[in-house]
This record gives structure tokens, sequence and C-alpha cells, in this order.
């Protein structure tokens, strides 16, 4: 029996699509997309009709037929408090991916509204999966010291939870069954916390570690002084922290190749700075096993940074006495998708159903 699907990821310069059948990726494209096209767009939803016609211009070249499809999967975009695994795209779901008081703006918010465009066309199910807004985060794993502010699971789930699934069937045993704290290592980092199939908390790219290209957390009264400092519009302060801090303010570059190249030919500053990145990672994984009470089966390396076995074995060096360290490189968002959604398809997961909370507190 046939389970094709359609995937598609939007991202902030382009559209990545794929068919998969079954486990069979069929073929895969990215489509990119110049600053100036998506300008002409005042909203991330204003843009559906423009990326709409570049699937269907994909689909007809490549013999996709929509009548053939199982389901169409998209990214998971933005919306807060959304559960881990797959939501059927509804009507409230679509609402919420555009109406801001129930998400933030971001490009992957459109792959759940041009997921339903494709599949209402063709009578079929509608899809997102692991949305980077996912978790389950108990009330005291969201209280800060700060009434005002709450903390929200904000992580690279897609790829957590995949990397997670499959280190459990490499070992003969279910997801479900294991706790398990799972690190990505990118150009921005976040763990997770999988205990028996829910991701009960997670520690983004502000809430904690710094990493190649972002600030992570630091003292917060001195990030006051700095923000009244007159030195900094906010514009400058946001790219400090997203996009030129972490290991890049440092040593002027978050290409982890070559700070290695750096560390080889004798640079104690990019040996320190890397020792400071694997030291503020394995600190978070010990927050972290604090809400595991100890109880860990197994610490995930994930991401590309993963492929970097200075950094693996230094993080190891660190955090290896919580419990066993497994190095997973790589993500592939694409696959993950698919596999979500075949696991819907094949009635393993059933997709949750979205619906607007009645008071808006974001």
């Amino acid at each position: 029996m046939s389970q094709k699907q359609l995937i598609i990821n939007p991202g902030s310069t382009s559209t990545k699509l794929a068919l998969y059948d079954g486990e069979q990726k069929v073929l895969q494209t990215s489509i990119g997309h110049k600053p100036e096209e998506l300008l002409a767009f005042e909203k991330i939803g204003d843009q559906v009709p423009f990326r709409l016609a570049l699937i269907q211009d994909f689909m007809a070249q490549n013999g996709v037929k929509g009548g053939e499809l199982s389901a169409v999967i998209g990214r998971g975009g933005l919306v807060f408090g959304l559960k881990m695994g797959g939501y059927e795209v509804n009507d409230e779901l679509c609402e919420a991916l555009v109406n801001h008081d129930y998400s933030q703006p971001h490009a992957s918010n459109l792959g759940g509204l041009l997921a339903r465009a494709i599949a209402s066309k063709y009578h079929i199910p509608a899809y997102i999966y692991d949305a980077v807004t996912s978790g389950e985060l108990s009330p005291v794993a969201r209280i800060t010291g700060m009434p005002e502010i709450q903390r929200a699971s904000f992580s690279h789930v897609l790829n957590s939870h995949a990397q997670a699934i499959r280190y459990a069937e490499s070992i003969g045993k279910k997801y479900e069954d294991l706790n398990l704290i799972v690190f990505h290592l990118g150009g921005g980092t976040s763990a997770s916390v999988h205990q028996h199939g829910v991701m009960i908390d997670s520690v983004g790219d502000d809430d904690g570690q710094f990493s190649p290209e972002r600030a992570g957390c630091f003292p917060s009264l001195a990030l006051v002084k700095l923000c009244y400092s007159g030195k900094y519009t906010k514009a400058e302060m946001d790219k400090k922290i997203r996009g030129k801090g972490g290991m890049y303010a440092y040593l002027g570059t978050s290409d982890a190749r070559e700070i290695e190249k750096m560390i080889q030919n004798g640079d104690e500053k990019a040996d320190m700075i890397y020792q400071a990145q694997a030291y503020q990672i394995a600190k978070t994984i010990g927050l972290l096993s604090v809400s595991l009470k100890g109880h860990c089966d197994a610490i995930i390396l994930t991401g590309g940074l993963a492929y970097s076995k200075l950094l693996t074995d230094r993080i190891t060096e660190y955090a290896g006495f919580l419990a066993p360290v497994v190095v997973m490189p790589g993500e592939n968002e694409m696959e993950a998708l698919a596999q979500g959604g075949l696991r819907i398809l094949n009635g393993q997961e059933c997709a949750n159903i979205y619906h607007l909370p009645e008071r808006k507190e974001l």
C-alpha cells in the first residue's frame, strides 16, 4: 500500500520539499528565495500564495500527483503551548499560525499553512510535527524569579525527538521506556529532557549555554547595564545575543572547523573558548539531570557540531559520570518529518487536535 507524503519545510531563505513513499525518500529539493522577493510581503502569512505556486510547480515538474498522496507534512511553526508529536492542521491551528497573540512570527509557521493548502485540494490530511515550541513543562519548570516572565519550551525538538527514538531502537528498547537528555549542537544549541516519551523540560540558546553564534545566558544586571549604556541600539543588542554572540564574538568565526584549526596552530584563546563551550554544555546537562532525579539512561549529543570529536570528547569528560554519552551527529529535518508523519499514518501515534486557548497568556 502506497504511503506517499509530501514534506514541506519553509525557512527564511528557502522552501525545502521532499516526497517520501513509506520510509524511502523518492526525491528532495530546496528552492532558494531572494531577499527582495520576500520583502514584498508585509506579514509571514502573506507569503502563502507565492510559496504555494512554487510547490505546485515542483509537483508538476516531478510528476507528483496529489491523488496519490496519503498526507502532507509541514514543519511545525512557533505556536505556543504545543505538545511533542504531530498535530492535524485545522482552522484553529491555522489561526494561531498567523495570529501572533498565539505564536511568534517565523517562516516555519508557513509549514502548516502550505500543507493544508495542498492537502485540502486532494481531500487528504495535513499535519505539522514536532514544532520548536513543543514541550510539556510542568508548572514548577515554568517559574522564573520574575513573575512577568515565565519559561517556555523552545528547542530543536524535531531532530532531538527523532534521534531519541533512533537511539532507543538501536538498543532494542522503546523510546517510551527510557529517560534521556538530548543535546542538539549547531549554530544555536538546545537541550531537552525526555522522560518516558514526554519532553518535560528544555534549555534553549537564550536560557543557558552559549553556542557558536549565540550568547546564551549571563548575569542579568550586567546585561541591563549594557542595554542602557547608550552604546547599542535594540537591534544591535539583539544581534549581539543571536547571530554575533558566542564563539563568534570571541573569535570572529562561528565555524567549528576553523576554530579547531586555530587550536591546532597553538591559539590558546581559541582553545579556552572551545573548552568553555564544552563546559557550559556539560553544566546544562547537569542542570537537566536534576529533573530526572539522577535516573538518566543516556545523554545523546546530536546536530551538526556533534561531528566535532574534540568538542564531544570534552563534553563527555565533564558529563560522562551522569550517564553514558552517545554521539549521534547530524540532523535530517525532512527525514524526521516524514518519519513522524508515517507513524501517524501507521497508527503508531495519534495526531493531536489544536484548540485556541480561551485566554491569551503569552
